[in-house]
């Protein structure tokens, strides 16, 4: 996929290329939310009050099945049983060992894979939206291989085989070493990815620069998780495997307590670069005179889209496609507005990772598949024929 957003991506940085909401402010229409809220009222969007009702609707019930459906199944009824239990409400006799699972193993699973969605999703419109481009993503920019690089060293330099030196400040933090390294490494490499591509443009921040520097990061980050896989003991690289391939079997109680605030505040984040991304679309120096502060918007998009991508790869691995996808179905839907791409996206992700979870569980049982593989064998050819079938701009 990488190679397919490259191409696309290094197409001319144009004000409102593909966008109709940017071609439609730049021709003095009004601010960029106005504009952007216009389009999405074209003929054949679907209305946010229609859209988001429909895609927590579905999600709900995706999730409802998931703690269901797996190798040990617990049927509909007594699922509803031991949730009503867990409220407080009696509707029946609840059977302990299918509370337990559904409790211990189920539930932070459908959490953990949910949060991954809404993650990988909201940095997936993050930077769309600051690269002005539909098919950017955070594995392409460098985000992704960052935190997998950071997360590989901790395993092997921190773990139960490796000496502290330098790094045995960093080993006191126990658990919370892995997701602060993953973050910070995605922190990093997306700030390098940046710092390179600013000069390489007379606007001082290319879209091609910085994607061809994402190509660089991205490629030095994954040879880095290789140094590391061959420095690994047999236990280390047992465990590195899981970032080639993405899982959620290591979801728990405390997993969920620390990805869950980090992918709020990243949440919380993008939402108030709303009105910013927005207005970028116009371009960086009509964002300016609409009186958007653009660096402060840039800098908060690539923070936000760090911690949203570094705290969810701590756990899962890499998965690609959802934040390349998610994003991307939401804006054929209902437009570019980002008042409804970012929570459409936040649950398109959502739905997408539950999915593919539901699917790797439950299609070889007892066996597992890897949900990276789920997603790249399911989406990548989903997105391949809807960008052969579409018609019209992206």
């Amino acid at each position: 996929m990488s190679a397919l957003n490259a191409a696309a991506a290094l197409e001319p940085d144009r004000p409102g290329d593909g966008d109709p909401a940017a071609a439609g402010a730049a021709d003095g229409t009004g601010r960029a939310a106005s504009a952007a809220a216009e389009a999405g009222r074209r003929p054949g969007r679907v209305p946010a009050q229609l859209l988001l009702p429909t895609l927590a609707a579905a999600l709900l019930l995706v999730a409802l099945l998931a703690v269901g459906l797996g190798a040990y199944e617990i049927p509909p009824g007594a699922v509803l049983r031991i949730l009503a239990q867990a409220l407080g409400l009696d509707l029946g006799p609840v059977d302990a060992q299918q509370a337990a699972v559904l409790q211990a193993i189920r539930l932070p699973r459908v959490g953990l894979a949910m949060l991954t969605g809404a993650g990988l999703a909201t940095a997936g419109v993050l930077m769309q939206g600051l690269f002005r481009n539909p098919l950017a993503d955070p594995t392409l920019i460098g985000s992704a291989a960052g935190a997998a690089l950071a997360a590989a060293a901790v395993i092997v330099l921190l773990g139960p085989t490796a000496g502290g030196g330098a790094l045995a400040a960093l080993a006191t933090l126990g658990p919370a070493a892995l997701p602060l390294a993953a973050f910070l490494g995605s922190a990093v490499a997306t700030g390098l990815v940046v710092l390179i591509g600013r000069g390489s443009g007379p606007s001082g921040f290319s879209l091609a620069g910085v994607l061809l520097a994402g190509i660089a990061v991205n490629a030095l980050g994954m040879a880095g998780v290789g140094l590391m896989a061959y420095l690994a003991s047999d236990e280390q690289l047992r465990t590195l495997t899981f970032w080639n391939l993405g899982a959620l079997s290591g979801a728990s109680g405390p997993v969920l307590a620390a990805v869950g605030p980090a992918v709020g505040l990243a949440l919380l984040g993008a939402w108030a670069l709303v009105p910013a991304l927005n207005a970028l679309a116009l371009g960086e120096a009509r964002a300016g005179h609409l009186g958007i502060a653009v660096g402060r918007a840039k800098a908060g998009a690539v923070l936000a889209a760090a911690l949203a991508t570094g705290s969810v790869v701590a756990f899962t691995g890499v998965i690609g496609f959802i934040g390349l996808v998610a994003p991307h179905l939401v804006r054929l839907i209902a437009g570019p507005d980002h008042r409804v791409l970012l929570p459409g996206a936040i649950l398109m992700g959502a739905l997408l990772v539950l999915g593919a979870d539901l699917v790797a569980r439950t299609l070889v049982a007892p066996a597992e598949l890897p949900i990276g593989l789920v997603t790249a064998l399911i989406g990548g050819p989903f997105f391949i024929a809807l960008l052969r079938h579409r018609r019209g701009p992206l």
